[in-house]
């Protein structure tokens, strides 16, 4: 796209639209096996095209350190050979995945004879507005071709270059397939008025999904015309109960914070139970340290690291991605979890403990998208669940909630089957 004012981004985001809606028609007359076979075969052209994306890539990480890109997003825009092959590996195990459209569930038979159930159909065409990530551009694209959807893909002007190759090949895949290449198409200017003219597309676009910083998902649900499934923050939390096995929850907790912190399920506040933080504090904060994390603690905490520094209010509110960490002492499992009630995003919440009764009851009353019992927020992710990859994570709580995968990109619909009922 060569457009130089807003009216002409404008009306050739529409052309796409109207593209991508004649093609979303016939996506979802396509068998599994059509949709399957395009999977694979962009999978095989993205891997002979590995070299070229390499290169993409490195065009891509030098311009966004001449533009001084932050280091989260730079983790997130880099592409190394074992994200390459993570990638391939989505597109494969997405086309193995169970195909969720024209699934029909709960059919019953009512008193007039009709037999009712409900079949799962595609949502339609689904704006995906992303930022660095690269890897988003094959996760998305994957499973809106395999759910029977249409995507239009505006990715962040830093990762142009990778993105254009990605969706070559996925268009490549899908035209080997017999299936149209215009169900995947890539927004290719760096022109900031094409968000909003795919934001504006009512009745064009179904659904708009956000991947990015607050700042563009927040602009993206006030400006949007079409339903947005979004997550703002990822505020996610660490309790480590009373009892809990101290080397289990030193491990979970440096992990959790550790593998990797440009991530929205990277934990941001630890909490730990008054019994435990004693014994455990001290070796926390020396594997902390040893990976330069900042730890900033509660008055309780910095009676026992008195060279942390003291949390602020603001702290508890805070996404840090980056190595930065709050640390709170607490009396119980009750006010740990009011204490994730008042400050958590509602994205991914972690307890570790050795107790049953308290860990049903962290699964029951903590009101997050993912809950987790003994093991690493890390894993809140659609690759971790199985899902194959997720197109993006929801804390909404209508529709789609915590990663979404196949099943988040469709919907129901009620069917009926007779033979001559008429209603008296």
């Amino acid at each position: 796209m060569n457009a130089v004012t807003p009216a002409e981004v404008g009306a050739e985001v529409r052309e796409m639209a109207l593209a991508a809606q004649a093609a979303a028609r016939r996506l979802v007359a396509s068998t599994t096996d059509a949709r399957n076979q395009a999977l694979l075969g962009a999978a095989n052209r993205l891997d002979e095209r590995r070299h070229e994306l390499r290169e993409a890539n490195a065009l891509d990480m030098q311009r966004a350190r001449e533009s001084s890109l932050d280091s989260a997003l730079l983790d997130r825009l880099e592409l190394s050979e074992a994200r390459i092959d993570a990638m391939l590996d989505g597109l494969r195990q997405v086309a193995a995945l169970p195909d969720p459209v024209g699934a029909i569930r709960d059919m019953r038979t009512r008193p007039s004879g009709i037999r009712v159930g409900k079949m799962r159909v595609p949502l339609g065409v689904i704006g995906i507005i992303y930022e660095s990530r690269p890897n988003v551009t094959a996760d998305a694209a994957s499973l809106c071709i395999k759910s029977g959807n249409a995507a239009i893909l505006r990715g962040g002007s830093e990762a142009l270059n990778s993105n254009a190759v990605i969706a070559a090949a996925m268009a490549e895949g899908l035209a080997a397939a017999g299936l149209d290449a215009a169900a995947v198409q890539l927004v290719q200017t760096r022109d900031r008025a094409a968000v909003g003219a795919l934001l504006a597309l009512e009745g064009l676009i179904d659904v708009v999904i956000p991947r990015g910083g607050k700042s563009l998902v927040e602009r993206i649900s006030r400006e949007a015309r079409v339903p947005v499934i979004k997550h703002l923050d990822g505020i996610c939390h660490v309790y480590i109960d009373a009892s809990a096995d101290l080397e289990m929850a030193l491990a979970i907790a440096v992990n959790a914070k550790t593998q990797r912190y440009g991530t929205c399920n990277t934990m941001e506040t630890l909490l730990l139970h008054e019994q435990e933080a004693p014994g455990l504090l001290p070796l926390l904060a020396r594997a902390f340290r040893d990976a330069d994390v900042e730890l900033r603690g509660c008055e309780r905490t910095l009676g026992i690291l008195p060279d942390a520094v003291l949390a602020t209010e603001a702290d508890w509110g805070t996404e840090y991605l980056a190595p930065i960490l709050s640390l709170r002492i607490v009396e119980n499992i009750d006010e740990a979890m009011a204490h994730i009630d008042r400050y958590g995003s509602g994205h991914t919440e972690a307890i570790v403990t050795a107790h049953y009764q308290r860990s049903q009851r962290f699964l029951r009353e903590v009101d997050s998208a993912s809950v987790i019992v003994n093991a690493s927020t890390r894993f809140a992710d659609g690759f971790e669940y199985g899902l194959g990859a997720e197109i993006g994570i929801s804390t909404d709580k209508l529709h789609a909630r915590g990663p979404v995968g196949l099943e988040g990109l469709t919907s129901e619909k009620y069917v009926v089957l007779g033979d001559g009922q008429i209603r008296t």
